[in-house]
């Protein structure tokens, strides 16, 4: 018999998935910040496209980290989306966010420990770095434009994601899906991320951002007054829950009719199964 991971092997793993992802995605950032190009007319070393094909390769690195033990949320969005509408235990919810947002501040911190000389090169006294780390509005005096921002990319990732990994859908092979999540991110980025910077993560936008205070950056969308912190958090959440009812309500309520109807012995067993997890 196997045994189901226990609440610390999983809140273990949504750290360091979630670790490994910003270790990534704030890593390739630093890359395109702090070591611009000599070139002229050239301003940022790889600039958007490496930015944004980073942060891909980041969130299948993580999924593949944590997949297998807690089934690699690495994002609180989504842990509310499966807690909501795929029977995902309620009590887990609040100690996978904090174990992501925790994991999302230790890998800010790593990098900014690594990358210190150059921070200290590029920005002395820390005043316009902090986008490394955390993300920032294009346009800070119409926050509802960010919101419907944030609402839209996250509702896209969640909405992909319960398409990718449904099991009536067409399901890519185990080993595919965090590679295909990866690139719905990289669509993101490139589709949806000039307003916000595209966190559509509470725990990869709030974790650095915590980090960004401690570390002193003046800049940090937390205690400058901008109040510009609330939005990659409340947005996601909201965004993951409508993406999440767009599915279930738009595709696959009429897969789970198909397969009781092609498969009605064996499938209606597994579909009733399903509905009691």
């Amino acid at each position: 018999m196997t045994r189901k991971p226990t609440l610390t092997a999983e809140l273990m793993a949504e750290f360091l998935g979630t670790f490994v992802l910003i270790l990534f995605g704030t890593g390739v950032v630093a890359m395109v910040v702090l070591f611009p190009t000599n070139n002229p007319g050239e301003t940022i070393h790889g600039g958007y496209t490496n930015i944004t094909l980073g942060w891909g390769l980041a969130v299948t690195m993580g999924i593949y980290v944590a997949g297998k033990i807690s089934g690699a949320h690495l994002n609180p969005a989504v842990t509310l989306a499966f807690a909501t509408f795929r029977g995902f235990p309620w009590r887990k919810v609040l100690p996978y966010s904090i174990a992501q947002t925790a994991g999302a501040f230790a890998a800010a911190a790593l990098v900014f420990w690594d990358y210190s000389p150059a921070f200290r090169h590029v920005d002395p006294q820390l005043v316009r770095t902090a986008g490394v780390f955390t993300t920032f509005p294009a346009f800070p005096n119409l926050p509802q434009a960010g919101f419907l921002d944030q609402l839209i990319g996250t509702g896209l990732l969640v909405l992909m994601i319960f398409a990718i990994i449904d099991e009536f859908n067409a399901p890519p092979g185990a080993n595919l899906a965090p590679a295909l999540i990866g690139l719905v991110v990289v669509a993101i980025g490139m589709s949806f991320g000039g307003m916000y910077g595209y966190p559509i993560n509470p725990a990869r936008d709030f974790g650095p951002r915590l980090f960004t205070v401690v570390a002193g950056f003046r800049n940090n969308g937390l205690t400058d007054g901008s109040h510009v912190w609330w939005i990659p958090i409340v947005a996601p959440l909201l965004g993951g829950l409508t993406g999440a009812a767009l599915y279930d309500f738009g595709i696959r309520r009429f897969l789970l009719r198909f397969a009781l109807i092609d498969e009605a012995g064996g499938k209606r067993q597994h579909v009733s199964e399903l509905a009691r997890e």
